[in-house]
């Protein structure tokens, strides 16, 4: 293996230019699930601006003459405005810097990224989407649970747990989500956790389905609750550590035979 990352100092990438943005993910939390060029766009970057699930393992591979800005938004604490955060990708683009715009998980995958691409598509301004491994697949993983199992589930539902107010999603037609499929995933679910189990079980989902909750997912802290969607609620109140994904469904029972991430796969916090 000696020499096998040097490789990619020949490799041809594409040019971040000057003038442009580029839209990263990150991956799910340990610094080792970003995508190789996610890598080369930090070593280029001139301004890096993270949202508050990048963690500094990830920082830490960032050209060091870059300007590193944090914009993260974390449910009831203050945080800069999205419009404000669009109109500073945009400055420092005309200024011929080379942005970075690094998100946690996939830009994609509720992380805004295509309300900032279409702001930027508006001022003319160049930029490129590289995905990154969303903690709804990859976090999961990290816990053992398959998002999709032959044996269990042909679908998959992914869904936010609460809109840009911070409430339970209104638009979210909770009664045809409930039985559409075998598995949902939910994002920033825990602060309503028992409101959504509630209307999910009144539409027909089964009170006994497995529950999962995975905070610090891919972390050597990373912690594991597993219950049933009757139990949401009660576990709702408790003081559970963020950030979190929730699982319900047959996945959920998978980790008992899937889990591999143990003290060993911890002590390396590239992942």
């Amino acid at each position: 293996m000696n020499g096998h990352f040097a490789r990619l100092d020949q490799a041809r990438f594409p040019e971040f230019a000057p003038g442009t943005v580029w839209l990263v993910g990150a991956g799910p939390g340990a610094p080792g699930l970003i995508s190789v060029l996610g890598y080369h766009a930090l070593g280029q970057a001139d301004v890096i601006v993270h949202d508050a699930l990048v963690g500094d393992g990830v920082l830490d591979w960032a050209n060091p003459s870059a300007e590193i800005v944090h914009a993260g938004k974390r449910g009831g604490k203050p945080s800069p405005a999205q419009a404000d955060i669009t109109i500073r990708l945009i400055a420092w683009a005309r200024e011929g810097k080379r942005v970075l715009r690094l998100k946690g998980g996939d830009p994609f995958m509720f992380g805004r990224g295509g309300e900032e691409g279409a702001a930027l598509r508006r001022a003319g301004i160049a930029f490129r989407i590289v995905p990154g491994i969303t903690s709804g697949i990859g976090g999961l993983a990290y816990a053992g649970i398959p998002a999709t199992h032959r044996d269990t589930n042909h679908a998959v539902i992914f869904l936010t747990g609460h809109d840009e107010a911070g409430e339970v999603p209104q638009s979210v037609d909770w009664s045809a989500i409930a039985t559409a499929a075998p598995v949902l995933v939910m994002f920033m679910a825990l602060k309503h956790l028992g409101s959504i189990a509630e209307k999910l079980m009144a539409a027909g989902r089964s009170e006994s389905d497995p529950l999962a909750i995975v905070s610090n997912a891919t972390l050597p802290e990373q912690s594991v609750i597993k219950a049933t969607l009757g139990e949401a609620s009660a576990l709702a109140h408790e003081n559970l550590p963020t950030p979190a994904i929730v699982v319900c469904g047959p996945v959920v029972d998978l980790g008992e035979t899937l889990n591999w991430y143990g003290a060993a796969e911890r002590e390396n916090r590239l992942g």
